[in-house]
């Protein structure tokens, strides 16, 4: 039993609440396969058309390419995915030979395409009966470095504090995205407990600031860990730990 009781949960999103790597594939090859396609007969109506499609000519490595040395170049940008991508396709669309007005629509009409495709999330079974159950009896929130805005989802209404951390330009494992989530739920880290699925991300920082953490781990052996980590299968084995932990 713990000296301050728990009264808030804290959530990571990606990889913790649903499983996110087909979601990804399925978002970048979608909307880079659909700004392709539009541009291409767009260009074609007006006779335009140049002799190497777009996705030719800068094909979905250069695009990736391009982001990374987009946050090589802008350090404090490195965690809004959104901007680089949205800077990444204006500067390739340009180049491509759009005038820049021209090149900045067909940037946010594809990134518009993006943010649709990646709300395409599939929560765990387990989900919504489970965050039902504990907002009934602890305060929840969630922290993510995606740019998954989780009021978008059928979810989000689970959680009325909502922390993306790339937009703050401060990614986790930087501190200040957890503190921004405590700020808003009032309450020092001694009463929260943290959801995550990366070490890195979620379980280090979250416990540097004296949170409890619950760490997503399915892979990982038995291994001894530091008081107040605990590591979990799935989140659905969340309650029967918050359970042992007000014991």
């Amino acid at each position: 039993m713990h000296d301050q009781p728990l009264e808030a949960l804290t959530f990571d999103l990606d990889d913790t609440l649903w499983d996110n790597h087909q979601v990804m594939v399925d978002t970048e090859l979608g909307h880079y396969g659909w700004l392709d396609d539009a541009l291409s007969a767009w260009l074609a109506e007006r006779g335009q058309a140049p002799a190497q499609r777009f996705a030719e000519r800068y094909p979905l490595a250069a695009f990736e390419a391009s982001r990374r040395r987009l946050a090589e170049t802008h350090p404090l940008r490195r965690g809004d995915f959104t901007w680089l991508r949205k800077r990444a396709l204006r500067e390739m669309l340009q180049a491509y030979g759009l005038p820049p007005a021209t090149a900045a629509q067909w940037a946010e009409a594809a990134m518009a395409r993006f943010m649709e495709l990646r709300h395409r999330v599939t929560p765990h079974p387990e989900v919504e009966p489970l965050l039902s159950e504990l907002g009934r009896r602890y305060r929840l929130a969630s922290i993510t470095n995606g740019n998954v805005d989780v009021q978008r989802l059928a979810l989000g209404r689970h959680f009325p504090v909502a922390i993306t951390a790339g937009e703050l330009l401060a990614p986790k494992p930087d501190p200040r995205p957890f503190l921004a989530a405590l700020a808003r739920l009032g309450l020092p880290p001694s009463r929260a407990l943290h959801v995550g699925d990366s070490w890195r991300e979620d379980v280090a920082p979250a416990r540097r600031l004296g949170m409890q953490v619950a760490w997503i781990a399915p892979h990982e052996g038995d291994q001894a860990l530091p008081a107040g980590i605990h590591r979990l299968n799935h989140v659905r084995e969340l309650p029967e730990l918050l359970r042992r932990l007000t014991r």
